[in-house]
């Protein structure tokens, strides 16, 4: 529904876009496209997902504050499914405690029974089943891929919010890095907690409701150990999945910088009577740069993709050339050349990695 022009403000999902430029599916760059047209936009700020729905903003503040609101929404979701799942283990907490008391108290009472001579046999002594291993990361198969952990000591006021903390920090996107907890207590942060931490690179202590003195402050300083301190859920989880976010290595994908169309081809004599063939074009959108890698496009698919051997502006070398300049270029073991073929100046951009 409706036309999409170049200079349209688009919103797709968590992304948006100010549609620098368009072509359809041969590769021809197009102004406008309407119902039912396929086109390929380039201007994301994020690539968006298959199946996004496209949405037309009155300005890119609008634009913005959508795809803000978007991500606010998903993140409220995910932190109430986090806290959700505290609430539940809370809850296991409580029932599995009230069960062993209740088999501690059957227990003692059998052996008051056994001495006053009121049963023949001694009741059986009570095997602990519920044993918790700290510090044990999960074991992933030969053919498993290792993905980066971020060791964790958690120190909490009681152990009911010490489990919940732990569980919370297991529920989040850990597919490309995950918290791996080393030991849990409750009580302040003490120097021994900060030993514990410094043994393993890059550790963190979730202080929750429970302070550090200034020695152990100290300590934890000189042993390049941060301390997190923290009283509402909320705020741990938000800071721990920038933490992770901050730990992943950079992802680096190409993008269209700049496009041309190529008007004529022509042979030129070079220095040293080196026969080079040029393509006469002109910018449609962006910037045609001498030190990026360019490709060729023909009929939508690519015919060359490499370095640029020259560009140039009747007979003076340039290092760019922006949209509505024409330019002479030619390129490294490619000569190929035709009326019609699209060149694209290609760059590099770093993108923030997400943790699902």
């Amino acid at each position: 529904r409706g036309t999409l022009k170049i200079g349209d403000i688009i919103v797709a999902g968590s992304t948006w876009c100010k549609v620098r430029s368009m072509t359809d599916d041969r590769g021809k760059s197009v102004k406008s496209a309407g119902p039912a047209s396929a086109v390929r936009v380039m201007g994301w700020k994020e690539i968006p997902h298959a199946g996004d729905m496209v949405l037309q903003a009155e300005s890119e503040a609008q634009a913005k504050h959508v795809v803000a609101h978007r991500i606010d929404k998903r993140k409220k979701k995910e932190q109430l499914g986090s806290l959700e799942a505290m609430n539940e283990k809370r809850r296991e907490i409580h029932l599995r405690e009230s069960t062993v008391r209740a088999e501690q108290k059957a227990h003692a009472k059998a052996v008051w029974e056994f001495h006053q001579g009121l049963r023949s046999t001694h009741p059986e002594p009570l095997v602990k089943t519920d044993k918790h291993t700290y510090g044990a990361a999960e074991k992933s198969s030969p053919d498993t891929p290792e993905i980066p952990i971020i060791p964790v000591v958690i120190k909490g006021d009681v152990s009911g919010t010490v489990e919940a903390v732990e569980a919370a920090l297991k529920n989040l996107p850990s597919t490309k890095i995950k918290p791996v907890v080393l030991s849990t207590g409750v009580g302040q942060v003490t120097e021994s907690d900060v030993v514990m931490a410094s043994s393993s690179d890059k550790s963190v202590i979730i202080a929750f409701n429970v302070k550090a003195d200034k020695k152990t402050q100290t300590k934890a300083k000189r042993e390049h150990v941060e301390v997190m301190s923290y009283r509402i859920i909320y705020k741990l989880l938000e800071d721990f999945e920038k933490l992770m976010l901050g730990r992943l290595p950079p992802v680096f994908v190409e993008e269209v910088q700049g496009e041309a169309v190529v008007q004529q081809v022509f042979d030129i004599t070079l220095k040293g009577n080196k026969p080079a063939r040029i393509a006469g074009s002109r910018v449609t959108s962006g910037t045609i740069s001498r030190a990026a890698l360019a490709q060729v496009l023909r009929g939508g698919k690519v015919v060359f993709s490499g370095e640029i051997s020259s560009l140039k502006n009747v007979k003076a070398d340039i290092a760019e050339s922006t949209k509505g300049q024409e330019f002479g270029i030619a390129f490294a073991g490619f000569d190929d050349l035709r009326e019609g073929d699209i060149v694209q100046s290609m760059g590099k951009k770093e993108i923030q990695q997400k943790l699902d």
